[in-house]
């Protein structure tokens, strides 16, 4: 049986794939990828599990030559964007790829395509100008508000209301400069660019980490927009003053509770047994000989687990407030 479709099919019906050992459907596999390679989702992972599938098990399913032609073309592109030296021609349907390292110095580019020719600037990446220097890149905002820069002034407040509200769910990501649409509902922050694979946040289109949402730059894990400059200073003060108590009362709290819930939880654990368990097979002292032993090697173990735990997360909560945070209030 498919585990995509539900429907029984011949063993035959089922290929191998080189990257894990999940079956699914000829059928079922076609379309997937179609899909998959329509929406840009290269590399393609595998249905089941995260593995990306093998370039040749794609070619071997995918049934149109154009399918694979446009999945050559965008793990080119995905390769293209994440090199750093690498320019792309600005001539209307063009995306002719530039190897452009060590021209930083001399940034005059040329377009290698047939017919093509363009020149444009290695730092702008706009056509050439050899008058003067760079133009002012438009921030990513601007760039994300197609509907905003179609509205003519005569449009109605309506009108402009509804474009400003689409433009919001458009922005650019900001590496390569693909359009993205995200329902700006609150809903979590943290995209991942299907064309280049950048991380970055939906707030203030930056690339990040995966502590972006822990540090003092206001953009939350959920929310529309960063929260202001009055209410980020609020906060980091709060943090400041009130780390010494919340730590200490977090630590209250944690001491005697690792201390005595781990042996309490372990003698539960080896009294209760588990499925497969031979403690029905036990005499009553051995059952109780073996809930002792469990419990005070428990005894022993969590004054270490509490002290590692304890000192290391305090310092590094005290290193977070008192340099992190405190930095982002000195600027």
């Amino acid at each position: 049986e498919c585990p995509l479709c539900l429907l029984p099919q011949p063993p035959e019906a089922f290929p191998s794939l080189a990257s894990c050992s999940h079956r699914s459907c000829w059928g079922c596999l076609q379309r997937y990828l179609c899909l998959a390679v329509s929406e840009s989702r290269v590399p393609v992972a595998c249905p089941h599990c995260p593995a990306a599938l093998h370039p040749s098990d794609v070619h071997r399913l995918l049934p149109e030559p154009a399918l694979r032609d446009k999945y050559e073309e965008f793990l080119l592109r995905r390769l293209l964007v994440a090199d750093p030296g690498t320019r792309w021609c600005p001539a209307p349907d063009c995306s002719y790829a530039v190897f452009a390292h060590g021209c930083a110095e001399c940034p005059r580019l040329t377009c290698g395509r047939e017919g093509c020719g363009t020149e444009f600037c290695y730092h702008c990446r706009q056509p050439w100008h050899p008058e003067g220097p760079c133009a002012a890149v438009p921030a990513a905002p601007s760039l994300a508000t197609p509907t905003a820069q179609l509205a003519q002034p005569e449009e109605s407040a309506h009108g402009e209301a509804l474009a400003r509200a689409e433009a919001e769910d458009i922005k650019v990501c900001p590496r390569c400069s693909a359009f993205i649409m995200k329902i700006n509902d609150g809903s979590c922050n943290r995209m991942n660019c299907t064309v280049c694979g950048c991380l970055f946040c939906w707030l203030c289109l930056r690339e990040i980490s995966d502590v972006h949402f822990l540090s003092p730059s206001g953009c939350t894990f959920w929310g529309k927009r960063p929260w202001s400059r009055t209410r980020r200073i609020l906060w980091q003060l709060g943090m400041v003053l009130g780390a010494p108590m919340v730590i200490s009362l977090a630590a209250g709290v944690a001491i005697p509770v690792i201390t005595i819930g781990i042996p309490i939880y372990m003698g539960r654990k080896v009294l209760a047994g588990g499925p497969g368990s031979r403690r029905s097979s036990l005499s009553g002292c051995q059952q109780c000989l073996s809930v002792t032993s469990s419990v005070l090697l428990s005894l022993f173990v969590s004054p270490i687990i509490t002290a590692l735990t304890v000192g290391v997360g305090v310092p590094l909560v005290l290193t977070y407030v008192y340099g992190t945070v405190v930095l982002s209030l000195c600027r």
